[in-house]
């Protein structure tokens, strides 16, 4: 591989189209893919930047069967949704292809009959899960059972959510199957698997040797501690029947296994983009780049290499910058609870806001470590940073350029020493900047675009025009051509990483398109350039906004506690005789008031049909007095009395404790006559 490659065929993880694209897929993958390419464009590299939809495996056969359609109804609908989703939120792929595709059913076959050809794959016979009831073989996901590590009685064939731990189907205690119920029962089948442990020597050498030092260190990490462990031949085929045929005989109802069909999407997807997709993918002037979460980086450093050397005519990867996961609010994000802020969501609640989410995703990037989004730093960032820094510089360089000069460039006159300081740190930021883009330091590089804004900030503050125009106006223009020298320089160095307001910035200023190294340049605008009329790059995000966004996780971890809370168990067991001593009765509250000095107490008076009597209960938290007169409860009426707070309580109203603590009063479902008795 040359120093610059003569082409780059730039990968993002293709995903699941069994749901939404959220905040975590992004900070993970797609921001900084997006990135890389926009800058390799900007540089005037010949660049593909290649994703689309996986829509095999048993994902998107749950999500179907969930909702109650086909698995391809499924995929169109998620499909469409993740692609514009994408589109809305400026990720500029080149293409955006489809596994489902027949471009792709052909591709992962054709690549499958030649490793087949090559006697690349061996057949094994293995015992595996059935459902006699449903008819098939059960995948991981089909198979629930006991944790063997923990306990948790809803784990996965492949996984246990509740403690995290990687599992077979075999371990799970008490298995039963998701599709009917029954317990499944072993039978023979036949796969094809490749052999991975015949590529552990080569893969030491290309990995642990030739990449130590180039490749992240938690991708280095987790390669090498895969390989140490030992490799053993992996399943390319499973038996479903939504997928990729299995192309050879004696393969009926089995399909390739997704982790092999998907990762050869991108492959079929630069076909569907381009006639010369074979320069892509197999001319070694070509650089290969994966970008990945950390759940991904066994299959894109140690399986799909594998796939590729073992079919011989395709490039390996030169680096896979997987980052780590991204939080949400303190807590892992989840689908399957809901925990997550969906693209799709932000961008109807936001308009006009991807950069936001941009900048903040970017900004707290898990480059190196798990981190953590929270909405209060999403307002800070655009409200501290976005609008007090760099759209603040920007506004003062336009607003006085038309001020005192009707929008047209001034000349620069004799520079100072702090002038040329200034050009000299532009001079050099298009390198800074690139230097740790290169290197997949895009949170450094963000930094460094930030550093340029306030630089120009303090310029201006330590120059202060608005105050020398009266003066000395030659030295104002001087003053205002540099600005405005920063401001183009930021128009194009901030494109990747904040694409709409770049836009909206070489708008404002008149410019044309220009190259990343033409943002060095002290004559980036020349003078008598005429720029456009002031506008706001960012606003500001408002309390209510956020807060909004904030309830709406607290109400679903409340719905999540709800749906998951367990019963408390059956007390012991009494006689009817126990029970038939209970005299509940029907009455209807006719008075309530707080009790004084307590938080929890209320007094009621209540009508039993038998009397009039006073109760005490501890529901103030939860009910206003004023609110709850003339409801009907149930009342024990038979309770010995009792002192609370000096007041004589003369039974007890029946309540229901609900999963979050909230209670509600037990009534009958029409009007009762007062004294009606409950039995």
């Amino acid at each position: 591989m040359t120093t610059t490659p003569k082409r780059y065929t730039v990968t993002a993880a293709l995903p699941y189209a069994n749901g939404p694209v959220h905040i975590g897929h992004l900070a993970g993958v797609y921001l900084p893919a997006d990135i890389y390419v926009r800058y390799l464009r900007l540089q005037g590299r010949d660049v593909k930047f290649i994703c689309g939809s996986d829509e095999h495996g048993v994902p998107i056969t749950i999500r179907a069967k969930k909702e109650g359609i086909t698995p391809q109804q499924a995929v169109d609908k998620y499909h469409e949704l993740i692609k514009q989703s994408f589109e809305d939120f400026r990720v500029s792929f080149d293409v955006y292809d489809r596994t489902s595709s027949q471009i792709h059913h052909e591709t992962a076959s054709d690549f499958f009959k030649k490793l087949h050809a090559d006697g690349k794959f061996i057949e094994q016979t293995t015992q595996q899960y059935y459902d006699e009831t449903a008819q098939q073989f059960l995948a991981d996901r089909y198979i629930v059972g006991t944790c063997p590590k923990c306990g948790n009685e809803n784990a996965y064939g492949d996984q246990c959510e509740s403690c995290g731990t990687s599992l077979n189907a075999t371990d799970l205690i008490n298995p039963k199957s998701t599709l009917s119920g029954a317990v499944p029962v072993m039978r023979e089948t036949k796969h094809w698997y490749l052999p991975l442990n015949e590529y552990e020597p080569w893969l030491r050498e290309w990995i642990v040797e030739g990449h130590k030092g180039d490749w992240k260190p938690n991708v280095y990490g987790q390669c090498k501690s895969w390989i140490d462990q030992g490799l053993q031949p992996r399943a390319v085929t499973r038996d479903l029947d939504w997928g990729v045929p299995v192309p050879v005989e004696g393969a009926e109802g089995k399909v390739l296994y997704v982790w092999f069909d998907a990762p050869i999407g991108y492959i079929s997807a630069t076909k569907a983009l381009t006639d010369d997709w074979e320069k892509y993918w197999k001319d070694e002037e070509t650089k290969l780049v994966h970008f990945i979460g950390k759940d991904n980086i066994v299959f894109h450093c140690i399986i799909f290499p594998s796939m590729l050397k073992a079919h011989g005519d395709y490039i390996l990867p030169d680096n896979v910058p997987a980052n780590e996961f991204l939080n949400l609010e303190g807590d892992k994000i989840s689908t399957s609870r809901n925990w997550a802020v969906w693209l799709h969501e932000f961008l109807q609640d936001f308009p006009g806001k991807g950069d936001v989410l941009r900048y903040t995703l970017c900004a707290n990037a898990p480059e190196t470590k798990d981190n953590d989004f929270t909405w209060k730093d999403y307002q800070a960032r655009n409200n501290n940073e976005l609008l007090a820094i760099l759209g603040n510089f920007i506004n003062r360089a336009v607003v006085l350029t038309q001020k005192y000069y009707e929008g047209a460039v001034p000349a620069r006159g004799e520079l100072t020493d702090y002038d040329k300081e200034v050009l000299g740190v532009l001079e050099g930021m298009p390198m800074v900047i690139a230097t740790y883009i290169e290197r997949y330091k895009f949170r450094d590089a963000l930094g460094e675009l930030m550093n340029l804004a306030r630089l120009g900030n303090k310029y201006l503050a330590d120059t202060e025009p608005w105050k020398l125009i009266k003066t000395d106006e030659e030295r104002v223009k001087t003053i205002m051509n540099i600005a405005l020298q920063i401001s183009g320089s930021l128009a194009i160095l901030m494109e990747p990483f904040l694409p709409t307001s770049a836009d909206k910035l070489r708008s404002m200023l008149s410019m044309n398109p220009a190259m990343w190294t033409d943002a060095g340049s002290a004559e980036l605008l020349p003078a008598g350039h005429v720029i456009g009329k002031p506008e706001l790059l960012f606003e500001r995000v408002e309390d209510a906004a956020v807060e909004a966004q904030v309830q709406k996780l607290l109400d679903t971890k409340k719905a999540n506690e709800m749906a998951n809370a367990v019963a408390e168990p059956a007390k012991e067991n009494i006689s009817f005789e126990d029970f038939s001593k209970m005299d509940i009765r029907i009455g209807t509250i006719m008075e309530a008031e707080k009790v004084a000095k307590t938080k929890k107490l209320l007094k009621l008076k209540i009508d039993t049909g038998i009397d009039q009597r006073t109760v005490v209960s501890g529901i103030a938290e939860f009910f206003n007095p004023e609110e709850i007169i003339g409801q009907q409860v149930s009342i024990l009426v038979n309770l010995a009395p009792r002192d609370i707070k000096g007041i004589t309580s003369q039974g007890m109203i029946l309540m229901a404790e609900n999963a979050d603590g909230s209670l509600a009063f037990v009534q009958p479902g029409k009007q009762i006559t007062n004294g009606g008795t409950v039995s």
